[in-house]
């Protein structure tokens, strides 16, 4: 399971032209999910997104979490960074899951930061979607559940 998570003023999704859900201080999370992901995937990263010390304290130092700061979580589904982009030029998507396994993963990990304390609002599973966002910082942070980068 990969996430791209970014600190964020606010978020917002549209899906043919209607906002379908937005956030305001918090968290934006790209979560793509890969073939081999398991529910310990899941609690992995839900864990490890709640508590990531990314927010500045009173004195300018990144030891707060969303949690700390009462920060919301916008979660949008995105196969495209499970992308394979070593050999030629175009992405291979083949370590991507498929969507009957994506969706309910996806789901769990909402579900689980959600019992972690963190409000969260999602994207629309499979749609296409317009994410606007204003970066806090900026911060942007890469995880990955099944290796280092």
């Amino acid at each position: 399971m990969r996430a791209v998570i970014q600190r964020v003023k606010s978020a917002s999704v549209t899906v043919e032209g209607k906002v379908v859900s937005e956030v305001n201080k918090g968290l934006l999370v790209f979560l793509g999910v890969a073939q081999e992901d398991t529910p310990a995937d899941v609690d992995y990263m839900a864990s490890k997104i709640a508590n990531l010390r990314i927010f500045e304290d009173d004195e300018g130092l990144m030891n707060l979490s969303v949690l700390d700061v009462g920060g919301e979580a916008l979660v949008v589904s995105q196969f495209t960074i499970c992308g394979d982009c070593r050999k030629g030029r175009r992405p291979s998507f083949i370590d991507a899951a498929r969507p009957e396994k994506a969706d309910p993963l996806y789901q769990a990990f909402m579900d689980e930061i959600s019992r972690l304390g963190v409000p969260v609002k999602a994207g629309i599973f499979q749609a296409m979607m317009d994410v606007e966002l204003i970066n806090d910082g900026p911060v942007t942070i890469l995880l990955d559940s099944n290796k280092l980068f």
